[in-house]
């Protein structure tokens, strides 16, 4: 079952600018954080009812350099569900007949959890990362 949005990611064609936008309108901006397993850095911008990651390539293999270059001023790169159980959430997306991105096992994301993502061709034209619940 889908959770609550965790986040919405924005690929930005500059991580300091984009930060600096956040900070002077009085957001809560993390510190960067490499994650060269998915070829990004990563901040994440802090609000009452969930988070928005702002996605930089890291990288010259990074998805996101590929997505800038098709959208120069970046966007909105893909929206994440919490899922109480990610392998459950994987099995329900495949029945439904939705590809697994990778090699279809859960990796771990940015907030040290496993995360699957879902191919947009078949998800509504919208790339979407299920992420396992925290449940602290």
């Amino acid at each position: 079952m889908l959770g609550p949005v965790n986040h919405i990611a924005i690929a930005v064609p500059d991580l300091a600018g984009a930060v600096a936008l956040y900070s002077k309108i009085g957001a809560q901006v993390s510190a960067p954080q490499d994650l060269p397993e998915h070829g990004v850095t990563v901040v994440f911008i802090q609000f009452p009812n969930t988070k928005i990651e702002l996605l930089y390539p890291l990288g010259e293999d990074s998805p996101i350099k590929s997505f800038l270059a098709k959208n120069p001023s970046g966007g909105i790169h893909h929206i994440c569900f919490e899922v109480d159980d990610i392998e459950e959430t994987g099995r329900n997306v495949l029945e439904a007949g939705v590809r697994i991105l990778g090699n279809g096992a859960p990796k771990i994301g940015a907030h040290g959890l496993p995360v699957l993502f879902a191919h947009p061709a078949d998800f509504c034209g919208t790339l979407v990362e299920f992420e396992q619940a925290d449940g602290t």
